[in-house]
């Protein structure tokens, strides 16, 4: 048998195994998640979170309305958050707002989870993309044009839930269709990381990108997570820098700071593609998250130098 084919092997068993265990952790997180949303949302605590907020919205030159597409955006995936929009007579300048948020805080509590899971504090987490969502979208208010003409076009379609077993049925729909989902992307990403690692691959992947995340304030390191973050999403990169870590390929303040950037951006092709395939710019979606995220991850990098130097205090 050749060394390569041997390699390959390797490379197949160990991404079999990885799969198996990431595959069981991420779905042990997001569908008990999702299960508890699908109810908060049909008891209605989702709409009185919307009006909680509206004085927040005004203040950021969004209608009191568009509450609950940011708050469905925090608990469900973005189709939800777009689907609320169809509903909305909006202009597409605030729409373009709207998207900008709910592109940075979207499926907070299950990413939230699964960052958790990588040893990055939950409560930073979600306190940095919420607060990132309306300091975005507050400049963002002020650097559009007042007037943003085209031609939105968003088409959906609303089943209705009156009730518990309606509920109970679509949440079993998506969780069968998620499931899927995850499993198969979860298995190619695995492979794909196994392969590299065998071939000795990932040391000659990090040199190219070395000057960009070197740019953002990021380990060259990450760059193949980072890559995986922008183009499978945050769930998925998650699961990777998780596996990385019990590797010991990672140390914890480099996970960190790789954390915090993609918490803010992430997933620029699907997710960003959403809202654009109903009209919204896409250098709006995409410039200012990736401006929020390298300035959080260089203050970061900032305070921790600064902490190195400062006196440590003795102990009497």
């Amino acid at each position: 048998m050749s060394a390569t084919r041997q390699k390959a092997i390797t490379a197949g068993k160990k991404a079999i195994q990885k799969t198996k265990k990431t595959v069981f952790w991420i779905l042990k997180i997001i569908l008990p998640i999702s299960f508890l949303v699908s109810f908060l949302q049909f008891w209605g605590v989702i709409d009185y979170l919307s009006t909680l907020l509206t004085p927040f919205f005004i203040l950021i030159g969004l209608p009191g309305e568009a509450a609950i597409v940011f708050i469905s955006s925090i608990f469900l995936p973005l189709y939800a958050p777009i689907a609320i929009i169809a509903t909305l007579n909006l202009p597409l300048r605030e729409i373009t707002l709207l998207a900008l948020m709910c592109l940075i805080s979207h499926n907070l509590l299950v990413e939230t989870a699964v960052q958790r899971k990588t040893g990055t504090s939950a409560a930073f987490i979600v306190v940095l993309r919420i607060t990132a969502s309306f300091l975005a979208a507050f400049i963002l208010n002020h650097l559009l044009p007042a007037e943003m003409d085209s031609k939105i076009a968003v088409t959906t379609t609303v089943s209705s839930v009156t009730t518990v077993a309606d509920v109970l049925l679509n949440w079993a729909k998506m969780a069968l269709t998620i499931s899927i989902k995850i499993i198969v992307i979860i298995t190619a990403l695995m492979f794909i990381q196994s392969f590299l690692k065998e071939f000795n691959w990932i040391d000659k992947l990090k040199k190219p990108f070395a000057p960009v995340m070197k740019f953002m304030g990021l380990s060259p390191d990450v760059s193949l997570l980072w890559i995986i973050a922008q183009i499978a999403g945050l769930t998925y990169g998650s699961a990777l820098i998780l596996e990385e870590m019990e590797g010991k390929s990672l140390q914890q303040r480099e996970v960190n700071l790789l954390n915090y950037h993609i918490a803010l951006n992430h997933s620029l092709l699907e997710d960003t593609f959403l809202f654009v395939a109903i009209g919204v710019p896409i250098l709006w979606l995409i410039i200012p998250r990736l401006i929020l995220a390298m300035i959080v991850v260089w203050t970061a990098r900032q305070i921790d130098a600064l902490k190195k130097r400062l006196p440590q205090t003795k102990q009497p």
